[in-house]
């Protein structure tokens, strides 16, 4: 299920890019960050409630996705992948988890547990002293 995201529910900021870059990257904001607001936005709810659930640095406790992209060095292709990972991030919150049923073991799998126990506990004690 692919849910697309809004852009205009993303508020960009440029902002100066990290590591070396010379001169340019002193006088160049080029850097993006993206700030989605999970509570505010036109996600269904049990998608907003698996982002808020997720266990994410990008996340911040007032339910705000922060992501900063600056792998160009064009403004526009940082924002089209800070864009891309917000979409990848909504998207793996939107799959619904399969729920895990409970299945009983088998007769043999029991017998082949309780066997090897056995043989275990047969190895060990044989490990004592020997009697002459």
């Amino acid at each position: 299920m692919t849910i697309a995201i809004d852009p205009g529910e993303v508020e960009f900021s440029a902002i100066r890019a990290q590591g070396p870059g010379g001169q340019n990257v002193n006088k160049v904001s080029c850097a993006v960050q993206a700030r989605f607001d999970i509570a505010a936005s036109s996600l269904p709810p049990p998608v907003k409630a698996r982002l808020l659930e997720l266990r994410d640095a990008r996340i911040t406790q007032g339910g705000v996705v922060v992501i900063k992209a600056q792998k160009s060095r064009s403004l526009e292709q940082n924002k089209e992948d800070a864009l891309r990972r917000l979409q990848a991030l909504v998207d793996t919150a939107a799959e619904v988890p399969l729920v895990r049923r409970p299945t009983r073991p088998t007769r043999a799998s029991q017998r082949r547990r309780l066997d090897a126990k056995t043989r275990s506990g047969q190895v060990k004690a044989l490990r004592g002293k020997v009697n002459e």
